[in-house]
């Protein structure tokens, strides 16, 4: 019997384990951390064994296959000592994949992933197409694959999961954009982190599809670079003859049959961002012969989803909006860019090695005040002092929400778009985002 190490326990790794114990694997899962006791339960009903704050050596270095959890960097020593042995180390995304002949649509890129991939749910669903939904979001993609399986599943994938894969090939691969991101895991080298996005498409054929942002310069350059196998289709926001396009005016497809025509106002997502968004996945299911009243319906009946420039309430006049999922610069300008009232911008966390200097020109036009929350906040002042009238530093939810009213007026927006992680203070992004509203809401 081959021996599985799962590393890590959260949803993935608990997920591989099942899986792995229904393939006829010898199980055993590790994690260096405190195990949720949920993940705790669900391991001991499946009767799989696992440790907890603690990794055994000498245990997982005996392993046939390892699953790796996709927040384990590459240089980790247990990492390194399993490849030096000649251990096969995988994302979950890869394992599950090993084990299904379902189709798979998989979206990655710097910014936009969890809208697009819902969006593309959202569709499929409407069309009554069997579907799953995971990777990043919702299920573990192994856990369905083992105990709820479906024809179809629609899957946010990180680069961090596509590091570590071999064989993995989605159906229909969207790539969004490449902005930098997560640059502490890639030595700081924008090309690097690029070519790991670029992973999503490396397996596949010419019988696979590959969707991508003819406006996004890295993304081409690549294109142009890597000898990819698979159909090529772009979409755009500058060049009509895309076979997705769409300005301010007017949305469309073009397809052999199914192609459509949509004004832009009709959409549910607003914004430059959500409207490339919903031409990735309007792209994707007229590949997938989705009729385009079904499309067109969900595009315009779709909601955005929580944490994402979603608004929360208007008090005194002002509208508060949580966009605690901008956890880059990138996701940041995008939210600032779709702003039309002037802003009191809540920003600061963990810094991912941005560049601030970006946000200039909507932050000299649309922000009056800036609310700094986070423990070190002095990359963020140094940046915006003498731009910005009003700089505040705080290091709590209650804080930063209180100021921020204070320094709004009645018409403003109260936009909470941290451009960083937000590990300093809160337990997750989510975390971030749910204060921001319980603290709104108290107001």
């Amino acid at each position: 019997m081959k021996k599985l190490i799962v590393l890590g326990g959260g949803e993935s790794g608990v997920g591989a384990a099942i899986l792995g114990k229904k393939e006829g694997f010898d199980v055993f899962l590790s994690d260096k951390g405190l195990l949720k006791d949920h993940y705790k339960n669900t391991l001991e009903e499946h009767q799989i064994p696992f440790e907890s704050e603690q990794h055994t050596d000498e245990r997982i270095l005996n392993a046939d296959l390892v699953v790796k959890s996709p927040g384990i960097p590459e240089k980790a020593p247990l990492i390194k000592a399993l490849k030096q042995k000649g251990v096969e180390v995988i994302s979950e995304i890869e394992f599950a994949s090993r084990f299904t002949q379902s189709k798979i649509i998989a979206i990655t890129g710097s910014n936009g992933k969890t809208t697009t991939t819902s969006l593309m749910y959202h569709i499929m669903k409407q069309a009554d197409l069997d579907v799953g939904l995971g990777g990043n979001i919702g299920n573990s993609f192994a856990q369905m694959v083992a105990e709820d399986p479906h024809e179809y599943y629609v899957l946010e994938i990180s680069s961090f999961q596509l590091d570590d894969i071999k064989s993995f090939k989605p159906y229909i691969a969207i790539l969004l954009n490449i902005t930098p991101d997560h640059l502490d895991r890639y030595e700081y080298d924008f090309d690097k982190y690029a070519l790991s996005k670029m992973k999503i498409a490396e397996n596949q054929t010419e019988n696979e599809y590959l969707i991508y942002n003819q406006d996004d310069d890295k993304t081409n350059k690549l294109i142009d670079k890597l000898k990819l196998k698979a159909n090529k289709i772009s979409f755009s926001m500058r060049d009509e003859n895309q076979k997705g396009f769409a300005n301010d005016n007017i949305f469309e497809i073009k397809g052999n049959e199914e192609g459509f025509q949509m004004p832009t106002n009709e959409l549910g997502l607003m914004g430059k961002h959500n409207i490339s968004n919903s031409l990735a996945a309007a792209t994707a299911a007229n590949i997938l012969k989705i009729r385009k009243d079904v499309v067109k319906r969900s595009l315009a009946d779709f909601k955005s989803v929580e944490h994402r420039l979603e608004t929360v309430l208007k008090v005194g006049g002002i509208e508060f909006i949580n966009d605690s999922k901008a956890t880059n610069i990138n996701a940041t300008y995008f939210a600032l860019e779709s702003m039309k009232n002037p802003v009191v911008w809540i920003v600061g966390g963990v810094d991912k090695g941005n560049d601030y200097q970006e946000l200039m020109p909507f932050v000299k036009k649309k922000v009056k005040a800036i609310v700094c929350l986070g423990i070190d906040n002095h990359k963020i002042v140094e940046t915006f002092e003498g731009v910005v009238d009003h700089i505040i530093e705080t290091n709590s939810m209650k804080d930063a929400v209180r100021a921020a009213y204070m320094l709004g007026r009645k018409g403003d927006a109260v936009l909470l778009s941290p451009a960083c992680a937000s590990f300093d203070l809160f337990e997750s992004y989510e975390d971030r985002g749910n204060q921001f509203k319980k603290e709104v809401k108290e107001l």
